[in-house]
């Protein structure tokens, strides 16, 4: 009986309570139960006394299994080095050595161990991890903090910045924040973050992160309005310049900005120290002094210090939003990106819109010091540099030239086209510059479609002005091309002639002759190679030809 009863009870007791029960048992047999109850529960005579002597002590109930002390000791105890040991790698610039053999490798805990045991302290990783636990140490990742050396005026302009924003605001007049968003690869790439699926069954996305030719990468630019509460992005797929930039504060003006503020007639927009909005960049202002011209606002800008932009609304309250939205989801297509983004929102309210913006922006543009000084700029006392107005006022367009249409070169390079120049009678250069508009229509076309993911959308007017300010035109590509095939001249020495940079000029180039290869024109070289824009001058007057005065100042 005494069996049946251990092997039913004892699966659910501890050791002391098994030893407790015996002991128990045996006192209530008398004489000769310590023999007996020993051989019912299969254990030494001896355990069966002391579980008697534990009952007849009239010690209270310990309350855990083993008494203090009992069990196996502890690592650090049995060696006393190992603490000391531990601390001088994990903290050699303080207490160790600092030539530590883990001084420039990761200190995880398997390491940490491996190399203790190489010094003769014998323990694990799991005792590793307690003992730093022990003495304070926690996985840290890093910390944005160091700001490095900082602009002296740095308090004063966010104050300054507070300041103004809260003068807007009582007047009841808009107040957007502005930056741009990390540039994104478009395509089935790895996306930072992660989503529920089903175990074991997660997205595939490509090994390497080289950018898809065709997809190219995405732009996001956002306007966040700190009074309403609400964003835009525009996503554009060509260039960060100053004109998306300003286009895309345009498109949120006029899309909403104007609803939302039907009376204002003044706008502050806060935006970084650099990057297509920057302090610094000529085309940033010139844009939007055009922009000022268009929708009769007065436009305040004012600019974060250098280093400090993370403190512009615009990035923790609109990017990173964004950001937590798609984690984990592959940006497959510039539908997706702009989905994703129009799709975030915040239990405080936030909204956002988001609209793909196809157009092409040119980079190179140089604005000269004339054209700023004609610019309707007031500055601020406080900072002119980082802090300023642009009225609404047409500012005089000295040394501005018109327009031109895309058939017709640039101001001053009519002579470039005479017929001895360009090898082609009259009738040939205006049927070559008919097919190649054409095929530069179509291109163009094919190139958009591709990157919108579909036909092209039609979306309301947004004013007067509703696209890049141009460069340059058609037949600009092509007589640039024709000097740069034709006779030879470097493309470093053609640039001054189109007022562009060198890399301009080889991306105008390197496009004019595709079209000019898929309408099947080759240009003819020329008898006469040229090296500098001395030796085109001179043909010119041996031909008969006269530059005009500005390309004389040019060159």
């Amino acid at each position: 009986m005494l069996t049946a009863k251990f092997q039913a009870l004892f699966p659910h007791l501890d050791e002391r309570q098994r030893r407790l029960v015996m002991g128990a048992e045996a006192r209530s047999l008398g004489r000769g139960g310590i023999r007996l109850v020993a051989r019912a529960a299969g254990v030494r005579e001896g355990t069966v006394s002391h579980g008697v002597a534990e009952l007849e002590s009239g010690v209270a109930p310990l309350g855990r299994v083993r008494r203090v002390g009992g069990g196996r000791k502890r690592a650090v105890d049995l060696d006393p080095g190992l603490r000391p040991a531990l601390l001088a790698l994990v903290e050699p610039d303080v207490r160790g050595d600092p030539m530590s053999p883990l001084r420039w490798t990761v200190k995880s805990t398997r390491q940490l161990a491996d190399d203790l045991t190489r010094q003769g302290h014998r323990v694990s990783a799991d005792t590793v991890a307690v003992l730093l636990r022990e003495e304070g140490f926690s996985l840290q990742g890093n910390a944005k903090t160091v700001e490095g050396a900082q602009h002296p005026d740095r308090d004063a302009q966010f104050r300054y910045i507070n300041e103004q924003a809260k003068k807007f605001q009582a007047a009841g007049d808009p107040v957007v924040s502005v930056d741009t968003k990390k540039k994104e690869l478009v395509g089935n790439y790895k996306n930072a973050g992660r989503e529920w699926h089903r175990e074991g069954v997660p997205v595939q996305v490509r090994t390497h992160d080289f950018p898809d030719a065709d997809l190219g990468k995405a732009i996001p630019y956002g306007i966040y309005d700190l009074t309403a509460e609400s964003g835009w992005v525009s996503v554009g797929t060509d260039h960060d310049t100053a004109a998306f930039a300003v286009a895309s504060i345009r498109r949120w003006w006029h899309a909403a900005g104007r609803i939302a503020y039907p009376a204002s007639r003044r706008l502050l927009i806060t935006a970084g120290a650099g990057g297509s909005n920057g302090y610094r960049t000529r085309a940033w202002k010139f844009e939007l002094a055009a922009l000022a011209v268009e929708t009769g606002l007065e436009i305040t800008v004012c600019h974060f210090p250098p280093g400090t932009s993370k403190w512009n609304k615009v990035e923790h309250r609109l990017f990173s939003h964004i950001t937590m939205n798609w984690r984990g989801r592959p940006l497959t297509s510039h539908e997706v990106i702009v989905n994703s983004i129009a799709a975030t929102a915040t239990r405080t309210g936030l909204t956002v819109r988001a609209e793909l913006d196809t157009t092409a922006y040119e980079t190179g543009i140089r604005i000269s010091d004339g054209q700023m000084t004609a610019l309707p700029l007031s500055r601020h006392d406080w900072h002119g540099d980082w802090n300023y107005t642009l009225r609404p006022e047409e500012h005089r367009r000295d040394g501005i030239p018109p327009i031109p249409p895309q058939n017709q070169p640039g101001p001053g390079r009519d002579w470039l086209t005479h017929p001895a120049l360009t090898g082609m009678r009259p009738d040939q250069w205006e049927q070559l510059v008919n097919e190649l508009a054409a095929a530069r229509h179509l291109q163009r076309e094919e190139d958009l479609h591709r990157r919108r993911g579909g036909d092209r959308q039609k979306t309301p007017a947004t004013g007067l002005y509703t696209g890049r300010r141009p460069g340059l035109t058609l037949v600009d590509r092509l007589l640039a091309t024709i000097l740069y095939q034709r006779f030879k001249l470097p493309q470093v020495v053609i640039a001054p002639l189109f007022t562009i940079t060198p890399v301009t000029l080889n991306r105008a180039i390197s496009q004019t002759r595709r079209l000019l290869h898929d309408i099947g024109h080759a240009i003819e070289p020329a008898e006469t190679q040229l090296a500098t824009l001395d030796d085109l001058t001179d043909l010119a007057a041996h031909l008969g030809i006269t530059p005009t005065s500005e390309i004389k100042t040019a060159s």
